[in-house]
């Protein structure tokens, strides 16, 4: 009984000692200050600028990672412009950046899945943000483990695109081997991904682009391209069983002609009065993507195993995050752009 004690002790003190250095880190860490690009009114890209902030400390359930890159995405722009700031509950100043990648800094009480030192990658919640910054709040839930195949950037180009991917396809979609996927803008951030998903779960993919990316949509493993400037699409896609919907408007409603009876369009930007109102038997419906560690856990099983690829084209060092947000509205990025913390600025 003596020796379980001893044992028992000994387990605790390792435990105490654990999160007594966590909280010192934290501790360190907050009298110190960090990097970070800020808005302090809604514009164009010139609005964000870089400004020195206290390192947050993390509380229950939180890690404080330090970020090597920061991902980029149109919500971001959508957040930036005001378009968005209700959808991200964006109170000024606010850190914009949903995505990141980098190492546990510091952990808050209650975490078990990280440690101080761990490499991960996460998805930020769209009402927080915070990713644009040396150093970040994530939350227990909104991380994994980043595959050791890849780097930070590319790690950072991930959680977003492909978790909103992984729940139009799977959870709303419920795509199935042997079905037809219509995938509109199929080179961009989400497209791309959720042509690599689409395969790997054994769909024919027919997918919008133009002509130029073509021969990339085919390395992907699209059957069938579309060149959405000199092509109509229906002419190419009928009897579909699942659109991913990532331009809205008149695509929106083009592409509802195109699905089989009892077939589904889910939209990332929002729905039309027809697609609200269909006038068939089709279902018509709208995601906003939610960080999800656990299919974050997966998709990272899926990169290491060399299924699924992260597609990055740019990167720019955290001071040019307005040259990189100018890069996003052109919307003519092939897979993603990052922000990286410790490029030469």
């Amino acid at each position: 009984m003596k020796k379980f004690k001893t044992i028992l002790s000994f387990i605790f003190a390792i435990s105490y000692s654990l999160h007594a250095v966590g909280s010192s880190a934290a501790e360190t860490l907050s009298a110190q200050s960090m990097r970070a690009v800020q808005i302090h009114k809604f514009g164009g890209p010139e609005v964000l600028t870089i400004h020195e902030l206290p390192i947050p400390s993390p509380g229950q359930g939180e890690l404080l990672v330090q970020v090597h890159a920061a991902g980029i995405n149109p919500v971001d722009t959508g957040v930036r412009s005001g378009r968005a700031a209700a959808l991200a509950a964006a109170v000024l100043p606010y850190v914009p950046g949903f995505d990141v990648s980098g190492t546990v800094a510091a952990v808050g009480s209650g975490i078990t899945s990280f440690k101080i030192g761990d490499e991960v990658f996460a998805m930020l919640d769209l009402r927080r943000g915070g990713g644009y910054a040396e150093f970040a709040i994530v939350k227990e839930d909104e991380a994994a483990i980043k595959p050791t195949n890849i780097s930070f950037s590319e790690a950072a180009s991930v959680p977003l695109v492909t978790l909103t991917a992984w729940q139009v396809l799977f959870e709303v979609g419920n795509l199935q081997a042997g079905q037809t996927v219509l995938i509109h803008a199929g080179a961009g951030g989400v497209g791309s991904v959720a042509v690599q998903l689409a395969k790997w779960r054994g769909a024919n993919v027919i997918a919008t682009a133009s002509d130029y990316n073509h021969d990339f949509l085919r390395e992907l493993g699209v059957d069938v391209p579309v060149d959405y400037r000199t092509q109509q699409f229906e002419d190419f896609a009928s009897d579909i069983d699942l659109v991913l919907d990532t331009i809205g408007g008149d695509t929106q409603i083009r592409s509802m002609t195109t699905l089989k009876e009892g077939g589904k369009l889910v939209s990332i930007v929002g729905l039309t009065a027809e697609g609200r109102n269909p006038a068939r038997n089709i279902e018509v419906t709208s995601i906003l993507v939610r960080p999800e560690a656990d299919q974050l856990v997966t998709i990272g099983e899926l990169i290491e195993d060399g299924i699924l690829n992260p597609i990055l084209s740019y990167q720019f060092p955290l001071t040019e995050a307005p040259a990189a947000h100018k890069q996003s509205e052109t919307r003519r990025t092939r897979g993603k752009i990052v922000l990286e913390m410790n490029s030469q600025d």
